[in-house]
């Protein structure tokens, strides 16, 4: 679904010497860009070529026509000789030309200097090149064919025809053969055709290019003149057929390279036709044929897509000026026309979509175009809904829609206008097969080759035309004169078209005539026009941009051309022109800060995507836009969709990605070397290469339109812009559509519910239940409802949620009920109670209910089967009453409820009711055994209510129901409570409410103790005894627990002796000592044994130094001050040296981290400078660090290990104190470096450790061993600075890719350490000032 448009038309006129001379031949230098012309005087001219329409003052040079200046050079000939052939031969820069009279010269360019290489009898007829420029084929009016190398060696030489006795007899009946060659794009094989003048060729020969050899010929046809030219692709051989005999047109025929003819269209003109030259393009997508066609010469142009031969464009030129054409043999897009005159026209095409903005495919197809609403079916042309035939063949059309009138305007080949009113497309389904003739419009002027057709408004049209085209045109009447700027040396001119209707168009149909024209307004240009496009947020104006990339803005009410800025973007150059020009461009309403701006996006040839200035993409093959609004006047395009050359598409956001202030990246900078391996959510693979965008369905149809390159139409549903239209939709609160979108493209329903907050759904849910009116899509949607927030999971990558939604559903309390926080069960209840206003009465109503219930979480099914019981009451009363009909069977409903649910949970569910009956019927319909269930039914009928009750609590584990069930059965079931009560201990709060018996609370309170014994929760145990009188059990439930003040105080309630409480004492004493509780051990030999050397002894042992020395004065025992004494000494000797010990070894471990580091980062750099490994990560260096010897891991990963601090009272002490190691620093192994730093933070001094040091401070000062406590509190203090110092080092270095030996040290660092904590108290705050070095 593409259109041929031309983008620039550039002329250029050479300077011819002599009154009556004409070009007669061409050929180009596609390196250099330079074109040479032949004329009949023998001049050659060379005219340099564009080498691309970004270069502006290149596309100015070409546009001037008058004072066109070439390098010319006159060739010298014998008298009466002239050129008639003519080749540039690339390797030796120069020009092969050939005589009439049969001279072969070689013509160097750049030294100007002829030389003859050969003489041919008959004179020269035609020269064509091999593609690699090694061989040359020259034919000549004899008929003569040779292969001829570039020095000049003759391969071989043959006739055209050998089968042809005309041909070869040709020197003696005097004639003149007229022939045309074609190489095959490989060099391998090439074509002729050849016939006497006056006669037409009768047979293709394919000719070997190494032996001479015929490799096949055609059958005997009547082939039409010299048109003849292979496919650079080597695919099939164009020829065109002389069908005049037989009253028809000429055909374009296909011949395969084995002679045999492929396909062949009609050209659709009269017979007396003729087809004077065929051309390809170079990249074998256009065929372009010269025909002549009575006071016209036509070159026609078509392409070809699912086997259809598609008339594009016609040029059409006055038959005296004798026109030919090649195509640039680099830029397939370029054709190069040339006249007679000097006339030198070089015509820039481009594809273009065919699909509209508002979905309408318009395809031309020579004197028809194509018309299908996409939004109604997919038609891959040649298919369409239905045609628009005009008088002629059509180059360019314009389509706009307003509100619910369209119109199309197209400019035919002839000059003519035509414009089409259409209704709108919903009704055009009426028209489906037919073809609707289109009159032309009533004018007064010509739009010959008029470039860049576009609707300003409904009633006014704006085209590009040359300068020839504006003398065209001048003729307007005298009214219009003054709207006319009138300017001679302007190269282009942009010509406003009014149009009025003078007839009323009649609604529902098609429209065209009436319509007159006239040129209000022409405004100069200095420069060729690339591409034109209406302003979306203005009317009566358009973005213009001139060649070199340069916008201006042109508007309909004044005339002036100013300098345009679309959009105020922000970090953006105020020019908003692009940087290169870009023949497709498109002009949309985007959003910045709210409100609708225009924005210019172009491609240019480079395939770079340009929104202004800003690059978009590097490599893009094709580009549309999406907008997401739903019934909106003004279209806001909301996604950019573009396709790369790696066939991947891309959908982006514009009002998120491309208007933001961040850094300049392109669509697909993130896309790796290999874009088909791994599946991405950034980007989606093209199915086919070389898929093209032709155009997308808005709004909820959320469609995108792709084209094969054979032809194919496909249309994909991205799900990018379906979740952006669901959303649509939900915001606007259209759920049914929204509802409608989810099913189609099976997206999970519970984004409707998940995207919002199912909070503001179940307010909304009434609403839901009307627009949506169908219970299947209802029933099918509740079913589908998950607890999580599932939709933000799935769809995170292609939407953005709002914040509400990141919030978990259980925390959410904005709904009320019992069922606080859960999405499942609110929403269904929502639904539920909106089926029950909303929806009439009805058995399916009834089903979906059931749903609602039985999806709920937990399942509502004793709600449900209350439900199925009501109907099933109503039943066995036989009433015949019509709300009966409204509800489905019992059995219905039933079966219903099981296939939903599991059927051992609706049997339970039933049993929960305690309706026995109910829970029969529920075990026949779920295919129970009723050897199974029966017996169990009939043994619960057989018991007493409370009792079957409890049973059936039981068996469902409702054990709060059976215990009040139980209760109520009476005593002499009260051993079976009292089991219950033991089987679930949970249950012994409410049993104390259930009794007020005090021999059965003591009884339950006794059996609760116990319970809690057993869970060794003995002081909870022990308050429970209590509460029954249990004081034996408290008594040994305290002292299990190690509460001394709770034994003694349950011994005075138990009114023990004193001798017992002394013994009681002793025991404890032995007791707490052995648990390593030596300060309670001593408080009890204290208060209850009253032995002082026992309680100070055990004070000593618990390291409790001051409450040991007050212990020993408050009792006035010297001898105890003595032992307290001493054994502080002992310790302070055995802390001193343990500190230096552990001050010893942090050194020896930071030495080993440092070594270890330092050896790390030597052997990485190594391995890096050799290259021996790439981008390899930690955990693989490690795996090679152990093979060399006391080398480190380079693993970030760490082992948790942790060893006490080095600081404590006794051996044992000590290791109770500190946390076991969960492994060992082992040399060499991959987590060595790690394991040195957590060993390292280990060995800090502990809590515990600091009270012990201080506490033995205060007692040696106040025993006045001041010194002693001096120097136990600088060792400490020493090693403390040592092991933070070396935590710090080796965290500073962990993360540092270098070591540096003198400033990572542990003395640098002590010293650091020293310096910065010497004003700060919170370091060693266990330390004694008065102690503390000057």
């Amino acid at each position: 679904m593409k259109n041929l448009r031309l983008v620039t038309r550039l002329r250029h006129e050479l300077q011819l010497h002599i009154d009556g001379e004409t070009v007669v031949a061409s050929a180009i230098d596609a390196e250099r860009r330079r074109a040479f012309f032949a004329s009949s005087a023998n001049f050659i001219h060379t005219v340099p070529l564009p080498v691309s329409s970004t270069h502006e003052q290149q596309s100015l040079q070409w546009s001037k026509i008058a004072n066109g200046h070439s390098d010319v050079e006159e060739i010298v000939l014998e008298p009466g000789d002239c050129i008639v052939a003519m080749d540039y031969l690339m390797e030796k820069e120069s020009l092969l030309l050939g005589s009439l009279a049969g001279c072969l010269l070689l013509y160097n360019v750049e030294e100007k200097t002829t030389e003859v290489v050969g003489r041919l009898e008959g004179g020269v007829n035609t020269i064509a090149s091999s593609p690699d420029g090694a061989l040359l084929s020259v034919t000549t009016g004899l008929g003569q064919l040779l292969v001829i190398t570039q020095d000049w060696e003759v391969l071989f030489e043959t006739s055209l025809d050998p089968q042809d006795a005309t041909i070869d007899n040709i020197a003696s009946t005097g004639g003149h053969v007229r022939s045309a060659i074609s190489w095959r794009g490989d060099g391998k094989y090439f074509a002729t055709l050849g016939a006497l003048d006056g006669s037409c060729p009768t047979k293709l020969t394919i000719w070997e290019r190494e032996s001479g050899n015929v490799h096949s010929s055609s059958d005997a046809n009547t082939f039409m003149g010299a048109s003849l030219d292979w496919m650079p692709s080597g695919a099939k051989v164009a020829t065109a057929h002389d069908r005049r005999t037989e009253g028809k047109c000429p055909l374009i025929v296909f011949y395969e390279k084995n002679g045999l003819e492929r396909s062949h269209f009609s050209i659709d003109e009269p017979a007396e036709a003729g087809v004077q030259a065929l051309r390809w393009n170079c990249n074998s997508e256009i065929l372009a044929a010269l025909v002549s066609i009575g006071q016209h010469d036509v070159i026609k142009i078509w392409t070809c897509r699912n086997n259809h031969w598609y008339l594009k464009h016609e040029l059409r030129y006055r038959k005296e000026e004798g026109v030919k054409f090649f195509w640039d043999p680099t830029k397939p897009m370029h054709l190069v026309c040339w006249t007679l005159s000097g006339q030198v026209i070089i015509h820039r095409f481009a594809w273009t979509t065919a699909v509209s903005e508002t979905s309408v495919a318009l395809v031309i197809d020579g004197s028809h175009v194509l018309v299908t609403p996409l939004n109604s079916g997919l038609m891959p042309p040649p298919m369409s809904l239905f045609h628009l035939a005009f008088p002629c063949a059509v180059n360019e059309i314009s389509f706009v829609s307003n509100n619910l009138k369209n119109h199309l305007a197209a400019c035919l080949s002839d000059g003519s206008l035509c414009v089409v009113e259409l209704p709108a497309p919903d009704t055009w389904e009426e028209f489906e097969g037919n073809v609707i003739s289109v009159d032309p419009c009533c004018y007064d002027f010509t739009l010959n080759n008029c470039m860049h057709l576009t609707w300003m408004d409904t009633h006014t049209l704006i085209g590009i035309c040359g300068h020839s085209e504006h003398y065209r045109s001048a003729m307007v009447g005298s009214s219009e004169t003054g709207n006319l700027v009138g300017n001679d040396d302007s190269m282009f001119f942009i010509n406003e078209i009014e149009l009025v209707c003078s007839e009323d168009s009649v609604p529902g149909s098609v429209s065209s005539s009436g319509w007159q024209a006239r040129v209000s307004k022409k405004v100069p240009l200095e420069s060729s026009v690339i591409a034109i496009s209406p302003n979306p947020a203005k009317k009566g104006s358009a973005f213009i941009q001139i060649s070199g990339g340069r916008i201006v803005e042109y508007c309909s009410r004044s005339n002036l051309l100013k300098m345009c800025a679309p959009a105020q973007l922000s970090g953006v150059d105020s020019d908003h022109s692009f940087p290169a020009s870009c023949p497709w461009m498109n002009a949309v309403l985007c959003y910045e800060n709210g409100m609708a701006q225009p924005f210019l996006f172009g491609l240019d040839d480079g395939s770079k995507l340009y929104m202004g200035k800003r690059l978009l993409s590097n490599n893009c093959s094709s580009f549309t836009f999406y907008s997401s609004a739903y019934g909106a006047t003004e279209r806001v395009m909301s996604h950019l969709l573009v396709t790369t050359k790696q066939d991947l598409l891309f959908i982006v956001d514009v009002n998120e990605t491309l208007l933001k202030d961040n850094e300049v990246v392109t669509i697909d900078s993130n896309v790796g070397s290999h874009p088909r391996g791994k599946q991405n959510k950034e980007h989606i693979i093209v199915w086919e290469k070389g898929a093209k965008l032709v155009g997308v369905l808005h709004g909820d149809e959320a469609a995108v339109i792709m084209q094969t390159t054979r032809g194919n139409l496909e249309c994909t549903y991205p799900r990018k812009l379906v979740l952006v239209s669901i959303v649509q939709a939900l915001v606007q609160r259209r759920f049914k559509d929204a509802m409608d979108m989810v099913r189609r493209h099976r997206i999970d329903f519970n984004i409707i519910v998940d995207y919002c907050g199912w909070d503001v759904f179940t307010k909304s849910a009434a609403d839901f239940v009307k627009q949506v009116n169908d219970l299947s899509h209802i029933t099918e949607f509740v079913c589908s409802m998950k607890n999580s927030n599932v939709s933000s999971k799935l769809y995170e990558a292609y939407i953005s949620f709002p914040d509400q939604c990141g919030v978990p559903m259980a925390d959410n309390e904005s709904s009320a009920g019992s069922f606080l926080g859960n999405k499942v069960t609110s929403v269904l209840m929502a639904v539920r109670k909106a089926l029950e206003e909303q929806i009439e009465e009805s058995s399916s109503r009834e089903l979906c209910i059931l749903t609602t219930l039985a999806r709920s979480e937990p399942p509502l099914l004793e709600e449900a089967l209350n439900r199925i019981k009501i109907i099933r009451e109503l039943e066995l009363l036989g009433l015949d009453d019509a709300k009966l009909k409204l509800y489905p069977s019992a059995e219905e409903s039933l079966k219903h409820l099981l296939w939903l649910t599991d059927t051992e949970a609706v049997f339970g569910a039933a049993l929960g009711l305690y309706d026995l009956n109910l829970a029969a019927i529920v075990a026949l319909n779920s295919q129970k055994d009723p050897k199974e269930f029966l017996p169990f039914l009939k043994s619960l009928e057989c018991l007493p209510p409370a009792v079957m009750r409890y049973t059936i609590d039981l068996r469902l584990g409702r054990y709060e129901s059976a215990l009040r069930n139980i209760v109520s059965a009476g005593n002499e079931y009260h051993e079976d409570c009292m089991k219950l009560l033991n089987a679930n201990p949970q249950l012994f709060p409410l049993s104390l409410q259930l009794f007020n018996e005090p021999d059965k609370r003591n009884r339950i309170l006794e059996a609760w103790g116990d319970h809690l014994s057993e869970e060794k929760c003995f002081g909870d145990a022990a308050l429970t005894y209590q509460c029954c009188s249990s004081y034996q059990k408290s008594l040994k439930a305290y002292r299990a627990c190690g509460d001394w003040r709770g034994v003694f105080t349950v011994a005075g309630l138990l009114q023990l002796e004193k001798e017992e409480i002394g013994q009681l004492a002793h025991e404890l004493c032995d007791e707490f000592q052995a648990l390593g509780k030596p300060g309670d051990a001593a408080r009890v030999a204290l208060e209850y044994c009253s032995d002082a050397d026992r309680g100070v002894s055990y004070y000593i042992t618990a390291r409790e130094w001051e409450e040991a020395l007050r212990v020993a004065y408050m009792l006035s025992r010297h001898d105890l001050v003595e032992t307290v004494r001493d054994a502080a000494s002992e310790c302070a000797s055995s802390l001193i040296s343990e500190y230096q010990d552990g001050q010893l070894k942090v050194g020896k471990y930071v030495a080993r981290y440092v070594a270890v580091r330092q050896r790390r980062l030597s052997l990485s750099a190594k391995l890096k400078s050799e290259d021996r490994f790439m981008n390899v990560e930690d955990d693989n260096i490690s795996e090679v660090s152990t093979s060399f010897s006391e080398m480190s891991a380079y693993t970030t990963r760490s082992t948790k290990e942790s060893s006490a601090s080095v600081i404590s009272s006794s051996a044992k002490s000590r290791g109770a104190r500190r946390s076991k190691k969960a492994g060992k620093i082992r040399a060499g192994s991959p987590g060595e470096e790690m394991a040195l730093l957590e060993h390292l933070k280990g060995m800090a001094l502990t809590d515990s450790a600091q009270n012990e040091l201080k506490s033995l401070l205060v007692v040696l000062i106040q025993l006045g061993k001041e010194e002693s406590a001096r120097q136990v509190q600088e060792s400490a203090f020493s090693f403390e600075m040592s092991q933070r110092a070396a935590v710090k080092l080796a965290e500073d270095t962990v993360c540092n890719d270098k070591v540096d030996e003198k400033a990572h040290t542990l003395e640098h660092y002590v010293r650091m350490l020293r310096a910065h904590n010497s004003g700060h108290s919170e370091t060693g705050s266990w330390r004694i000032k008065a102690l503390s070095p000057p």
